[in-house]
């Protein structure tokens, strides 16, 4: 069973609005390094990134699909489609987040990592209002 800060709407926007403003803002910080020609500083930055959604957006996508997820197919079925959307907005994240990592493992911080970071807040802001829409349906 989820807790009760996912099964409530104010809450867990709250918990997906503090974590992508902090993606946010770090991906900006990697623009602003890159930009600068900081090469060293902006590959730190994104091994910060990565802990930052890996710990904080995907441990939250995980605890979603655990508990949340399923309780919502059981008790609305009809909602079962948006769930599976739900989940592939997870495995995309994911997807995009392992990239990242191997190419850093070559040692290339360049534009196109950027570009991937940015590419996680556009997928995670899409899924945040989709789940928002499903998840008033849900509580109790």
């Amino acid at each position: 069973m989820s807790g009760p800060a996912l099964r409530k709407v104010d809450s867990h926007s709250a918990i997906h609005e503090a974590a992508l403003n902090e993606a946010v803002e770090l991906t900006e910080l990697l623009s602003k390094l890159l930009k600068g020609d900081h090469t060293e500083k902006a590959e730190e930055m994104a091994y910060v990134l990565i802990e930052q959604w890996e710990s904080r957006i995907l441990q939250h996508a995980d605890s979603e699909e655990e508990g949340l997820y399923k309780e919502i197919v059981d008790e609305k079925p009809e909602l079962r489609d948006d769930i599976v959307a739900l989940t592939r907005d997870h495995n995309l994240l994911r997807i995009l987040v392992n990239e990242i990592k191997e190419t850093l493992k070559e040692r290339n911080i360049n534009q196109s990592v950027l570009q991937q970071f940015q590419s996680l807040i556009i997928i995670d802001e899409l899924h945040n209002q989709k789940e928002m829409e499903v998840l008033p349906d849900h509580e109790h």
